[in-house]
């Protein structure tokens, strides 16, 4: 099915690792990770941009931790913790709304533009937006959420996110090749993504309300971050800016799990079964998405309390914690295509299909 996908020119690569009580019992690698400017092929060591894969394997998992040590409340007004949003309209959103994507943020701003090139101001811009819609009414998925959480984490640690990442996770599950900001000598062991940022010049192009922009990447967007904020922000993020391969996703996930985490506690891994968001418009959990939301890319073969998530640049990562089954794949469907990208949700559904029913059968 999936080198199929690849002829048709859904993505040039596919890397997959399908694992049961922890340990892989399917991979395979095909296509090539990178077709221009030369060509390399994907192998099971390929290193993925894992796009908003960050926000469950780092930042959600980030924020577990501190909710397992009592430093972190979920109930409590964000505002507690950063004062940018001690203001009328943002006082009453939660550290759980910005979790489970009901804060009222709007879904997507071009900090680079809204910040006027300012790292440093980065916080104060998102707090100056004006909600989307009342805090805990819907169910919007909000990379200013995540990117606002990222923040957070940094206020109460006192660390950089990417030092806190690689402290209190990559260092003691020993990951070696999942990082923020790939080194330089790495390069051609990384998927390439697009050719520039295309994609979100036009979205901000179209957009009457941003003055214009002209610091756009325009070369091939390899070894580096692919998402435009989390490029302006050093390359490390709450929502995205997380490289890494299919193995060593398999490391980060199985921390969700109660019967295999190494750093979560039973009561945390809980919380990413728990439908927060009941009665809204998508059943959202702590970090996750649940396949009990309608239209999902679970599919058909996933227990409604299955959680995961996708990525921009082709990414996903479900895990069925009940059967100690987690099923990633990765692709770069953003390189080496002109826009539009091909949408793989129905990919994602067909491969957990096939996943689910070749484990059943072994």
């Amino acid at each position: 099915m999936l080198r199929g996908r690849i002829d048709a020119g859904d993505f040039p690569s596919a890397v997959y690792v399908i694992a049961e009580h922890g340990l892989p019992v399917f991979a395979d690698a095909l296509g090539d990770a990178v077709r221009e400017p030369q060509t390399h092929p994907a192998s099971l060591e390929t290193v993925y941009d894992l796009a908003s894969l960050t926000k469950p394997l780092v930042t959600g998992h980030l924020c577990a931790r501190l909710v397992q040590l009592g430093e972190l409340t979920l109930d409590n007004s964000v505002a507690n913790y950063l004062r940018e949003f001690d203001r009328p309209d943002k006082h009453q959103i939660t550290v759980r709304q910005l979790l489970t994507h009901t804060s009222g943020l709007p879904a997507w701003r071009p900090l680079y533009i809204i910040a006027n090139g300012a790292k440093d101001a980065a916080m104060a811009a998102i707090a100056n937006q004006p909600l989307a819609q009342k805090p805990g009414e819907r169910v919007v998925y909000s990379d200013l959420g995540f990117i606002v959480l990222g923040f957070l984490l940094q206020r109460l640690t006192g660390l950089q996110f990417d030092q806190l990442a690689r402290h209190d996770i990559f260092d003691p599950l020993h990951l070696p090749r999942t990082f923020f900001n790939p080194a330089r000598v790495m390069q051609t062991e990384v998927a390439a993504c697009e050719s520039g940022n295309s994609y979100e010049r036009d979205m901000c192009e179209l957009d009457p309300a941003l003055p214009a922009y002209s610091d756009w990447r325009t070369g091939s967007i390899w070894g580096e971050v692919h998402d435009g904020n989390a490029h302006f922000l050093g390359g490390a993020a709450g929502h995205a800016g997380l490289f890494s391969n299919a193995n060593e996703t398999l490391r980060l996930a199985n921390q969700f799990i109660e019967g295999l985490s190494e750093l979560l506690s039973k009561e945390t891994c809980e919380l990413f079964r728990e439908n927060m968001t009941a009665g809204l418009n998508e059943a959202r959990s702590f970090g996750w998405q649940l396949a009990a939301t309608k239209g999902s890319t679970a599919g058909p073969s996933l227990p409604s309390n299955a959680f995961g998530h996708t990525g921009f640049t082709g990414t996903s990562c479900w895990i069925d914690a009940s059967n100690e089954r987690v099923y990633i794949l990765l692709t770069n469907r953003t390189h080496a295509r002109t826009l539009p990208f091909a949408n793989i949700n129905q990919v994602r559904r067909d491969f957990h299909t096939l996943a689910a029913a070749a484990l059943n059968a072994k």
